[in-house]
């Protein structure tokens, strides 16, 4: 099979307007979760908050499932996080009838429980209000007033929600796995679903690259599905009316764009033609999903960044700002730098 190599996918805001170094640290990239509701303080499942440095949530969760010697099952969490950097989430545990043991004792090096409480349920992915997000790129480079002004166009207007280039793998392996499986490769439950997903994002991200290049990702076309802000509840716009687009340019829905697989997309006219024809270019991938029995869903073209704020130091650049669960910090970056990692 020869190498499944990634398009570089269109910018909303010109392309990068400087250069720099990332992670050159695990402090430059800090990513704190934010749960979508508040532990109740009782019930069977451990829910401890933890602060890692240098380490994987998978790895965390194993060590969690060996120390509390439960089942690697009886772990959950909302998401993956990064492991070059310091991140701070949530892991629970279940523990029926068990006291909780010395979560103190868990720590080590990298790793250190922040608090311990219980809850009624496990821990769910996506189970986030948000992601908070700490970077500094270090070594920056090049054009300050371009990047100011792209800065407040991303503040006011948001960005692509790209998947980031960490979910299809180095150079794009875990499409490569993908178009594997669905030749009859086997893999593992949770590696099938990397792939799947992987081949899903793939698929989305083209279609966004076609509306960004058209300057429709953040406004709506015909026979469009929009999806609130902050939420996944969405529905049809059979009239683009004046009420519509205003909603759209204030930032109260987006436009969205087709996860695929089996089922109806419920989009029609201007949209429908545009998926249709985007998906039709890769009908292994898309054949493959539909067969592998996912369901096709929604996503939201444009994710909004409201809170962001950001400061020059020399010859680096620090960034503040929220993104929802599912959304990347990378689809921010490189709208503004082109950078070593």
């Amino acid at each position: 099979m020869s190498p499944f190599i990634l398009p570089a996918w269109p910018f909303a805001y010109g392309g990068p307007s400087g250069w720099g170094t990332i992670r050159a640290f695990p402090e430059d990239f800090i990513v704190q979760e934010v749960l979508a509701f508040e532990p109740s303080g009782t019930g069977e499942h451990a829910f401890l908050q933890i602060r890692k440095i240098g380490e994987n949530t998978d790895y965390v969760a194993r060590q969690l499932a060996r120390f509390a010697d439960v089942r690697q099952r009886d772990i959950g969490f909302a998401g993956l996080k990064d492991r070059h950097a310091v991140t701070t989430q949530w892991f629970s545990v279940w523990l029926p009838g068990k006291a909780d043991p010395d979560w103190a004792a868990f720590a080590s090096a990298s790793i250190e429980v922040l608090q311990a409480t219980r809850h009624a349920r496990k821990l769910q992915r996506g189970a986030l209000s948000c992601n908070r997000f700490g970077l500094t790129v270090r070594e920056w480079r090049g054009d300050r007033d371009k990047a100011e002004a792209q800065l407040d166009a991303l503040q006011v207007s948001g960005i692509p929600n790209y998947f980031g280039e960490q979910r299809f793998g180095h150079r794009g392996r875990n499409v490569e796995q993908a178009l594997a499986l669905f030749q009859g490769k086997k893999a593992g439950r949770e590696q099938r679903s990397l792939y799947l997903s992987a081949a899903r994002s793939f698929l989305f991200n083209q279609v966004l690259a076609g509306r960004v290049e058209q300057r429709t990702w953040n406004r709506p076309l015909p026979g469009e599905i929009c999806m609130l802000d902050k939420s996944h509840s969405r529905f049809k716009a059979d009239t683009l009316d004046q009420a519509i687009a205003g909603r759209v340019e204030a930032g109260e829905i987006h436009p969205t764009g087709v996860l695929w697989g089996r089922g109806d997309s419920g989009v029609t006219e201007a949209v429908a033609a545009l998926e249709a024809e985007v998906i039709g270019r890769f009908p292994e991938l898309a054949e493959g999903l539909q067969d592998s029995g996912v369901e096709i869903e929604r996503r939201a073209l444009r994710v909004n960044v409201p809170d962001l704020a950001w400061e020059f130091l020399d010859d680096r650049l620090q960034l503040r700002f929220s993104l929802p669960a599912g959304s990347y910090a990378t689809a921010l970056l490189r709208e503004v730098i082109d950078w070593n990692d």
